[in-house]
C-alpha cells in the first residue's frame, strides 16, 4: 500500500514538473483547497510568433487552461501571477475577458510589472493585489508595421482604447476620466505618452484592490474557498 502511495506521489511530482516547464503553471492541493496557478510573463504573444530570445506568454496555452480550470470539479481557485511588459492587445483582452467571466474565486498578483495590456489582465480577477515595488504603465494603443494614414485608422485606435478603458473601469474602482488622463499624459514619459504608477498609487487610484504579496493572495483564495464550501454544505 505504501509503495503504491509513493508511486502516486512520484507521478504527481512529475506531472507538476511538466506543468511548470511546459505551461508555466502548477496545481497545488491542501486541506484548505486546490488552487491552480498560472503565470503571465514577458510579452503576451498574439497571432505573430515572437523570436526565440523573447520571453513570451502564448494565448493558445492560457485560454484552454482557463476553460479547464472553470470546468474542473477539483480546482477551487485561480491564482494569476503577472510580470509582463504587455504585448498583443487582442490576445491580452481575450485572456482578460475569460478570467473576468469565471465563477470560481480568482486573484491576481502583480510582481515587477503589469504594463500596457497587463493592466486589464491585473484587474480581470475578483481580487487584485500588487507588490509595493511593482509598477504599471498606462499608455495609448501602439502598433508596429505599416499604418495607413487615414481617418479610419485613427478611429480604429480610438475604439480599441475605448474598449480597454471600459474594461478596466468596469473591473476596478478607478474612474474612467482619471484612467484616460493617465493614458494620455504627455508630461511623464520622455519618449512616449502615458503614465507609470507604483503599487501604492495603483491602490490609491482604485485600479488595484490592495498592496500585498503571495501570502495575501493565497489567504484571499482560501477564504473564498471556505465560504463556498460553507454555502454548499448549508
Amino acid at each position: 500500500m505504501s509503495g503504491e502511495k509513493d508511486k502516486q506521489n512520484q507521478l504527481e511530482s512529475i506531472y507538476q514538473k511538466d506543468q511548470i516547464e511546459d505551461m508555466a503553471s502548477v496545481t497545488t492541493e491542501s486541506l484548505r483547497g486546490q488552487i491552480h496557478c498560472i503565470t503571465i510573463v514577458g510579452q503576451i504573444e498574439g497571432h505573430q510568433v515572437l523570436g526565440e530570445t523573447t520571453k513570451a506568454t502564448k494565448y493558445e496555452h492560457v485560454m484552454p487552461q482557463l476553460a479547464a480550470i472553470e470546468e474542473s470539479e477539483e480546482i477551487e481557485g485561480l491564482l494569476v501571477l503577472l510580470n509582463t511588459v504587455g504585448g498583443d492587445i487582442e490576445a491580452g483582452l481575450g485572456i482578460a475577458e475569460l478570467i473576468a467571466s469565471m465563477q470560481k474565486p480568482t486573484v491576481s498578483l502583480v510582481l515587477g510589472g503589469g504594463h500596457s495590456i497587463g493592466v486589464p489582465l491585473a484587474v480581470a480577477t475578483k481580487r487584485s493585489i500588487i507588490a509595493p515595488s511593482a509598477t504599471m504603465t498606462i499608455h495609448p494603443v501602439r502598433i508596429t508595421g505599416v499604418v495607413i494614414g487615414a481617418p479610419q485608422t485613427y478611429n480604429y485606435f480610438a475604439r480599441i482604447q475605448d474598449r480597454i478603458a471600459k474594461f478596466v473601469t468596469k473591473n476596478s474602482n478607478v474612474k474612467e476620466k482619471k484612467f484616460l488622463e493617465l493614458m494620455l499624459n504627455t508630461g511623464e514619459l520622455a519618449a512616449d505618452v502615458g503614465s507609470v504608477i507604483d503599487g501604492e498609487e495603483a491602490v490609491a487610484l482604485g485600479l488595484i484592490d490592495q498592496l500585498g504579496g503571495l501570502s495575501d493572495a493565497l489567504a484571499y483564495l482560501h477564504g473564498e474557498i471556505q465560504k463556498r464550501r460553507t454555502q454548499d454544505n448549508s
